[in-house]
């Protein structure tokens, strides 16, 4: 079992390739994401973006056709879900903290994912009406101390037609991708 992110002075790469493939439950392995890119069956997708799409298609949210962002660029996140929502036939534009006028890119966007660890940095001016946001953000407010996503929700909520919260949206949702990739590792 690999906790990420390491040690800065251990090689995150080299550590994620020394695991087999096959058995990689978490789906951080660059072998896997390489796989979901070639839209081979044998890939094992990351726990939280396998979350994410199981999240998407339990609420039956049609992905044909849409615009979708996602701001952040992780290999174990922004990635992945970059190639699973191509497969759902999704236009995807990646963002980052280089990506210039942001809200003019994201308050286009019909699917609104982030997953940058900065409490409450998107609001209004962000998000289109009646988007789909998923937050998979993870920070602590510094002014309230409680633990908040990359939304602010509050101000958000009403402007949308879906949101995950935070906590409780899709970190279970990735708990329970981890427990499902296990099982199917487990059947090979």
């Amino acid at each position: 079992m690999v906790q990420l992110p390491l040690p800065s002075q251990i090689d995150t790469t080299q550590v994620l390739m020394a695991i087999d493939p096959l058995k990689d439950a978490d789906g951080l392995s660059p072998i896997n994401l390489g796989l979901l890119f070639q839209k081979k069956n044998i890939a094992i997708p990351s726990a939280t973006s396998l979350g994410i799409m199981k999240l998407i298609e339990e609420y039956k949210l049609d992905l044909s056709g849409k615009n979708a962002v996602i701001i952040g660029r992780s290999p174990d996140v922004s990635l992945p879900l970059f190639a699973q929502l191509m497969d759902k036939n999704c236009t995807v534009t990646i963002c980052h903290s280089f990506t210039k006028n942001l809200s003019e890119i994201t308050s286009q966007a019909d699917i609104l994912i982030s997953a940058i660890g900065k409490p409450k940095f998107l609001g209004r001016e962000f998000v289109k009406k009646d988007a789909v946001v998923i937050d998979v953000g993870y920070a602590t407010d510094p002014v309230t101390g409680k633990t908040t996503g990359d939304f602010d929700f509050d101000q958000i909520k009403d402007l949308v037609s879906f949101i995950t919260p935070v906590p409780g949206g899709v970190g279970p949702m990735t708990i329970a991708s981890l427990f499902w990739n296990t099982i199917q590792i487990s059947k090979r």
